[in-house]
């Protein structure tokens, strides 16, 4: 590969992490992921009381419906006005449309502004060159005392060689999120959890980067 065609590779991948990309993604009528909740999010919600949640990065709105439809009043926040607007329409025909909103903002820029909430999560959100440990910090001062921050992403697998060099160096551990909290937090989870995913019609095992802090009341 010549050097132009290199640069070039590294900008395409590069352009993955921008809106322009995701736009086009979701601009189409087929859906892109599942609609099922991430079993991160799942496990980790489900032995909480429901309040008020946020989802950054909520693509389709999976997450944010199965929080509806668990109790939870949620925000869900993605960059991409074509996949809010999917959201809100998966959301309309789930019956949750009442328990949602929507809330168009790049997590890299995010600012609470003065809003909280009871829980604050995000899966499988990977800026690149590192830039998960900044969402995280940006994240945690959405986070009301007593409220739950949840992180989760691919963590680096040999499975993901596929992938371009720009998408594999944004996957991160758990651990590596930890100097992003504030010191009014404590640390409840901070793990590789094996998960079994379909690729291609085989199952292969990844790891889910897990982060689960809570904000002292």
């Amino acid at each position: 590969m010549s050097r132009h065609e290199h640069e070039s590779s590294d900008a395409e991948a590069a352009e993955m992490f921008e809106p322009s990309s995701w736009e086009e993604r979701y601009s189409g009528e087929r859906k892109v992921w599942s609609g099922k909740p991430n079993p991160q999010l799942v496990a980790e919600a489900s032995v909480l009381t429901p309040g008020t949640a946020l989802d950054v990065g909520c693509g389709e709105g999976g997450d944010v419906i199965w929080l509806a439809q668990h109790g939870w009043k949620v925000t869900g926040a993605d960059f991409s006005a074509n996949g809010l607007a999917r959201a809100a329409r998966h959301a309309e025909e789930a019956g949750v449309a009442d328990r949602t909103d929507w809330w168009q903002v790049d997590a890299r820029t995010f600012d609470a502004d003065g809003r909280s909430y009871d829980l604050v999560t995000t899966h499988f959100l990977h800026p690149p060159d590192g830039g998960m440990v900044e969402v995280t910090r940006r994240l945690a001062q959405a986070v009301a005392p007593g409220g739950h921050l949840l992180v989760v992403g691919h963590a680096p697998s040999g499975v993901f060689t596929h992938l371009s060099a720009s998408h594999r160096n944004a996957m991160f551990l758990a651990e590596e999120l930890l100097p992003a909290l504030p010191d009014d937090f404590d640390v409840l989870v901070a793990e590789q959890r094996p998960r079994a995913m379909l690729r291609e019609g085989a199952t292969v095992d990844v790891h889910d980067a897990t982060l689960l802090a809570r904000r002292r009341p």
